[in-house]
């Protein structure tokens, strides 16, 4: 199995690629495998990152890597979302649990994904002790921003009417 490097554009290049379309020419074909692709450091401390070469590759309009973890989760990371366009999450291996916005939790398991659209609030609070994903996210580069617990959750529990009332003052 091959890893292609590719040099990454410089950072004058980089913000030039956010603002301009990508052009197919731009991008580069890029293979990588478990043994060639290089661990980085990732947004959080707990998981291990694997770069799979797309970024470069992409001239930095995509991002995928795989994250791993060999412990649980010990707390919740905190309410939050995240600055891109897309952010796609595949389960290989355990699982995870998250909050949402939208008043749910979902528990996603071994083949199951989750499609996040931008500043979609979600709070990670449990997962098993090996767990294992691959996250995609538009474009490469990815923020995350504290924030708090949206209307309606209270700890674990979720008050729709709270909600409700939220989002429309005046009933």
């Amino acid at each position: 199995m091959i890893h292609t490097p590719v040099q990454g554009p410089s950072s004058e290049q980089q913000s030039d690629s956010v603002s301009r379309p990508r052009r197919l020419s731009d991008m580069k074909f890029v293979v990588a495998s478990k043994e060639s692709a290089p661990f980085k450091e990732g947004r959080r401390k707990f998981f291990k990152y694997r770069d799979l070469g797309v970024t470069a590759a992409s001239n930095g309009s995509m991002r995928a890597d795989v994250q791993f973890a060999t412990q649980g989760m010990s707390k919740p990371t905190g309410w939050h979302y995240h600055e891109c366009e897309q952010q796609l999450v595949y389960v290989l291996q355990g699982w995870i649990e998250l909050q949402f916005e939208d008043g749910t939790t979902q528990k996603i398991e071994e083949g199951g994904s989750l499609f996040i659209p931008p500043g979609f609030r979600h709070n990670e609070i449990h997962t098993s002790d090996f767990f294992e994903i691959i996250e995609v996210s538009v474009p490469a580069a990815i923020g995350t921003v504290p924030c708090d617990p949206p209307p309606g959750w209270d700890g674990d529990t979720f008050h729709p009417e709270v909600a409700a009332a939220a989002r429309n003052p005046t009933a």
